[in-house]
């Protein structure tokens, strides 16, 4: 039996509020795209750990076939 396909929008708007509840914080940035259930993840970050914590905070979001990682670490630069 299919699953009932979950628009586009209301997947957007579940993913934003899991992002937003994640930990990750400025300067480091997520933004996700979704079409068809596929939700890509695009941004900088300033930690490796942060990619696991926004991976998981997408995975079991309704309607989310599979997630699509483009995120970037990037270190803020340390004045000395």
């Amino acid at each position: 039996m299919e699953k009932k396909r979950v628009p586009d929008p209301k997947i957007l708007q579940a993913v934003s509020r899991r992002l937003a509840t994640s930990g990750i914080r400025a300067p480091a940035s997520v933004t996700p795209t979704s079409m068809n259930g596929d939700v890509t993840l695009s941004g900088s970050l300033q930690y490796e750990h942060q990619r696991a914590s926004a991976l998981q905070a997408v995975q079991g979001v309704e309607g989310v076939r599979r997630v699509i990682d483009h995120m970037t670490v990037k270190p803020t630069e340390k004045r000395t």
